[in-house]
C-alpha cells in the first residue's frame, strides 16, 4: 500500500532543524512505520520561486546530465530532490560505506500536510530562516530517513544521547593552481579564514578556537581538543540531542558561545547519562565523544573524499568554463605568466578529464559540508551480540553502544562553481586584509614609537 502523509498526520512531526535547502522534522507519533524516522522537506524562497511555473528550475541542467552521465538513473531524473537521493545512493555510499549513510526513500505528501507543517513549525524556526524561506508546499513528496539521533529500538526508560558535528575541511590545499597572492590558503585552514569573514559580517560574535585539522588528525588528544573547542563555540557546528530532543546548540541557526549558565544547564541534563559528580559530567561526555570519533576511524574515509578536490577551486574553475564552452573569465584577469601556462594545460585537457576535475570537486564539496552524527546508548551485558560497536568510558566505568552516521550529503549544483570561486576570493581577501591591518597596528604600537 502506498504511503501518503495527509493533513491529519502533521501533528506527529516536530521541528528538528534546518539548513539552507531543507527542513528536518522528527516523528513523535505511534505508527511503527515512522518510529525512528525523520523527514526532509524542501524549502522555497519567499520571492516567488515556489510557484509551480518555476519548479522546472529544479531539474538537472544539460551540463549536470553530462557531468553525472555515468551515475545510475541520475541523468534521467526530472526532479532535483530525487536526484539528490540517487546521488547519495550511487556516489556517496560507495565512498563512505553503507553502514554510515542512509539514502532514504521518498514518500508522498498532500499539499494540506505541507501547509499545516508550515503553520505548526513557524514559531520554532529562527527569524532569519523564516524570512529567507518557507516550506515548499508544491512538492508532492518528502524524503524519509533514519533518525540518527536515536537507536532504532530502545528499552523502556533507556536514554539515548547523540552529537551532531560539522567537521568542515580537514586538510590544507596543495594545488599548484593556487595563485601566489592566495598562498595563505596553504598555511591557514579554510575554517579559520571563513570565521574572520563571518565575524566581520556579524554572523558570529567570537572567533572559534576549533581547528578541523585537530579533528582529522588521528590523534586522540587533538580530537579531544577539537571537541572541547566545538563545545565552547558551537555556532552551527555542534549540537547534542537527548532522546531525540535538542539539549545543546542551535536548532536552525548560530548558537551563542557557551557561557556559565549554558554549561551548568548542560551539566544538569547529563545526569541520566554520565555517572559522575556534578561539575565533571561535561568533561567525561566530551571525552566519550572524542573516543568514539577516534575509535570509529570514520573521519579517515571522509578526509579521503574531501581530498578528491586536488585542484582547488582555483584550478577546477578553468575546467568549468571549458565545460560550459565560455571564455575563461579567470584567465582574463591573471597577471602571473607562470600560472597562466599551468592553466593552459587544463584548457587543453580532454573533455573527460575536465569533467572528472569538476565532478571530483563537487563530490569533495559535499564531504566538506556534511555533518557527522555520533549516537550512544547504555550497553547491557544481558543483551550480547549487539550489531553496534561498544566503547568504555574509563572515567565512569560505563560502557556504551555507539554508531556513527553521515548526514546532509546533498548534491551540489554545477552552477555553483562560479559562486564557489567568488566566495573563495572573498574569504581569502578578507583574511589577508585582516592580517595586514593587525600588522600595521602592531607596528604602530611598538615600544620604540612611544
Amino acid at each position: 500500500m502506498e504511503i501518503v502523509l495527509e493533513q491529519k498526520d502533521a501533528v506527529d512531526w516536530i521541528y528538528r532543524g534546518e539548513g539552507a535547502v531543507n527542513l528536518v522534522l522528527a516523528y513523535t507519533g505511534s505508527s511503527p512505520l515512522f518510529f525512528g524516522k525523520v523527514i526532509r522537506i524542501e524549502k522555497a524562497t519567499r520571492n516567488g520561486s515556489h510557484c509551480p511555473s518555476v519548479l522546472n528550475l529544479m531539474d538537472l541542467s544539460a551540463h549536470e546530465r553530462l557531468l553525472w552521465r555515468d551515475v545510475g538513473d541520475l541523468v534521467s531524473c526530472t526532479d532535483r530532490d530525487v536526484a539528490c537521493q540517487i546521488y547519495v545512493q550511487h556516489v556517496m555510499i560507495p565512498l563512505l560505506d553503507s553502514k554510515h549513510v542512509d539514502a532514504g526513500v521518498h514518500i508522498l505528501v498532500t499539499k494540506e500536510f505541507l501547509e499545516t507543517i508550515e503553520k505548526n513549525i513557524l514559531g520554532q524556526r529562527p527569524a532569519w530562516r523564516v524570512s529567507a524561506g518557507q516550506v515548499n508546499i508544491y512538492r508532492d513528496s518528502v524524503l524519509l530517513q533514519s533518525d540518527h539521533s536515536i537507536f532504532p529500538q530502545g528499552g523502556e526508560g533507556e536514554f539515548c544521547i547523540s552529537v551532531e558535528i560539522k567537521p568542515k575541511w580537514g586538510f590544507l590545499p596543495t594545488s599548484r593552481f593556487i595563485s601566489k597572492r592566495n598562498a595563505i590558503k596553504q598555511n591557514v585552514t579554510r575554517f579559520r579564514m571563513h570565521q574572520a569573514l563571518k565575524l566581520k559580517k556579524g554572523e558570529i560574535s567570537e572567533l572559534s578556537d576549533y581547528d578541523p585539522l585537530d579533528l582529522f588528525s588521528g590523534s586522540k588528544d587533538r580530537i579531544y581538543k577539537a571537541i572541547k573547542d566545538l563545545f565552547s563555540t558551537p555556532q552551527n557546528n555542534f549540537r547534542v540531542f537527548l532522546n531525540g530532543s535538542l539539549i545543546f546548540g542551535a536548532s536552525g541557526g548560530y548558537a551563542v558561545d557557551t557561557n556559565l549558565v549554558i554549561e551548568e544547564a548542560f551539566e544538569d541534563a547529563l545526569q541520566s547519562v554520565i555517572q559522575r559528580e556534578n561539575g565533571s559530567r561535561t568533561m567525561s561526555f566530551l571525552q566519550l565523544v572524542a573516543e568514539a570519533v577516534y575509535k570509529s576511524g570514520c573521519l579517515n574515509r571522509l578526509l579521503e573524499v574531501q581530498k578528491l578536490d586536488s585542484f582547488d577551486i582555483e584550478g577546477a574553475i578553468h575546467a568549468y568554463y571549458d565545460i560550459i564552452s565560455e571564455p575563461c573569465l579567470v584567465c582574463r584577469h591573471l597577471d602571473d605568466d607562470e600560472l597562466l601556462n599551468r592553466c593552459a594545460t587544463l584548457h587543453s585537457a580532454h573533455l573527460d578529464q575536465r569533467l572528472e576535475i569538476v565532478r571530483n570537486f563537487l563530490i569533495a564539496a559535499t564531504a566538506k559540508d556534511c555533518s557527522l552524527m555520533v549516537t550512544f546508548r547504555p550497553w547491557h551485558i544481558e543483551c550480547p551480540g549487539s550489531a553496534y560497536n561498544s566503547i568504555l568510558l574509563e572515567s565512569t566505568n560505563q560502557t556504551f553502544d555507539y554508531k556513527v552516521n553521515f548526514i546532509d550529503l546533498d548534491l551540489k549544483p554545477f552552477k555553483k562553481m562560479e559562486e564557489y570561486y567568488e566566495q573563495d576570493k572573498k574569504i581569502v581577501c578578507n583574511y589577508t586584509q585582516m592580517l595586514v591591518t593587525e600588522l600595521q597596528a602592531d607596528n604602530y604600537y611598538r615600544p620604540e614609537r612611544l
